[in-house]
């Protein structure tokens, strides 16, 4: 039984009409699904991804009107989004410097190209040569040529205060395999890397011990939680009865109608997820005009007129 890589993050963000214009426009993922928090309907949850909505492409956001997120550790403190080529990351770091944007220089860490910038709220992105592996599905409408469109996540990175308690998790629990070390850019830290499934960025966590920081507080320009992938229904179950059976304190299974869903915390206090890839974005709407209008799973529906009168429009 096996996790295949990651299948989605969740960050925060205290104002949805620039994070929609960021990530559109600038960045030109597609919105795939324009929805609320299932657990608070009076917050939007937008998804950005590639033109088909594949898992493992969704980078989703809360619209909580939360203070600025304090840094530290025992959070999800980079998320990377990957491209193909140096080529494309040329492309970007021009295309981020003309917009004016808080962006880095091309370097290499951990034999990969990498690009690290940060939207307007500090969300922490770094952008990763993936070399082109896998399929890619271009968004025929963005504004970002298709050769250098975003084509996934990964690799994501926590700060962790005890590395051997999220490592036992990981390994034991989670059946993640331990791959290799190496020095963090700024040379203060090792970084872990720790895969699923056959590897590679769309399959790794980069995990740093740090007991010298202080505790993260969530907020605005910060993660809420990462999701990993399970290709069905019958490992989703098998997930279920195997953190039951670890005794891992978790949500149970819940169904997101897009995917179904099972949440527990990492001993350092990080939110995880396993997701299914399945039903899929659109099941509710066409593939051509997904994100185009408010979408409500149908246990939701009824309430729709009291929902969309709590959101603010987007523009």
């Amino acid at each position: 039984m096996q996790l295949t890589g990651i299948h989605h993050l969740t960050a925060i963000s205290a104002k949805p009409r620039e994070n929609l214009a960021f990530y559109t426009g600038l960045l030109g993922m597609r919105l795939v699904k324009k929805t609320v928090n299932q657990d608070d309907v009076s917050a939007y949850h937008l998804f950005y991804a590639d033109g088909k909505a594949n898992p493992g492409t969704d980078l989703t956001f809360f619209d909580f009107p939360a203070p600025p997120e304090k840094r530290g550790t025992n959070s999800i403190s980079r998320t990377a989004l990957r491209v193909s080529g140096e080529k494309s990351l040329g492309y970007w770091r021009d295309r981020l410097k003309q917009a004016g944007g808080h962006s880095g220089d091309v370097v290499e860490v951990d034999g990969r190209l990498t690009l690290p910038f940060e939207d307007k709220e500090g969300q922490r992105l770094v952008l990763v040569d993936d070399g082109g592996a896998g399929d890619a599905s271009p968004w025929e409408k963005s504004a970002v040529p298709a050769e250098h469109q975003i084509r996934g996540l990964g690799p994501i990175m926590l700060n962790v205060h005890e590395l051997s308690r999220t490592e036992y998790v990981l390994t034991e629990v989670m059946n993640m395999r331990r791959a290799r070390d190496y020095a963090a850019p700024d040379a203060k830290a090792q970084v872990h890397v720790f895969k699923m499934g056959e590897g590679g960025p769309a399959a790794e966590l980069h995990v740093i011990e740090q007991k010298d920081l202080a505790v993260a507080r969530q907020g605005a320009g910060g993660v809420h939680h990462v999701a990993f992938r399970t290709p069905d229904e019958e490992q989703y179950h098998a997930w279920t009865r195997r953190l039951t059976e670890l005794r891992v304190p978790n949500s149970g299974e819940i169904d997101r109608f897009y995917f179904r869903s099972l949440y527990f915390r990492e001993p350092n206090g990080i939110l995880f997820e396993i997701a299914t890839d399945g039903p899929g974005f659109a099941t509710d709407e066409p593939m051509a005009t997904l994100g185009e209008k408010l979408a409500l799973p149908p246990f939701l529906e009824g309430r729709r007129a009291a929902i969309e009168a709590g959101l603010k429009p987007l523009g």
